[in-house]
């Protein structure tokens, strides 16, 4: 199934307050374009480097930019299309520091 990216207008904005960022989610975004899922797993085959976050949650990260910036996104596999919305954008220092900041790092509350 072809995916659908919710919102793109979010990396756009991201883009915005981050030049170097352009290249990087370009490139990510035209692969996206071009997947083809039926699964999960066929996400991992498409951007190796990406995780599946906790089980049950349907929250991946991916690494873009040679692992520079992360995005975190919830999927949802429709009939037709692969839903991806996206929760946080992020640089890889601010994914880390959510990661290991003060509280527990909570999967779904993003």
């Amino acid at each position: 199934m072809k995916v659908h990216l919710i919102s793109k207008q979010t990396v756009e904005d991201f883009i915005l307050e981050n030049a170097r960022s352009k290249t990087s989610f370009g490139i990510w975004y035209a692969i996206l374009k071009l997947s083809d899922w039926s699964e999960p797993n066929d996400m991992i085959m498409t951007f190796s480097s990406a995780d599946l976050l906790g089980n049950g949650t349907n929250r991946i990260v991916f690494n873009v930019g040679g692992n520079n910036y992360r995005i975190i996104c919830k999927y949802h596999f429709g009939e037709t299309r692969v839903h991806l919305f996206i929760k946080w954008i992020g640089t890889h220092a601010e994914y880390t520091k959510l990661c290991n900041g003060g509280k527990q790092f909570d999967v779904s509350s993003y």
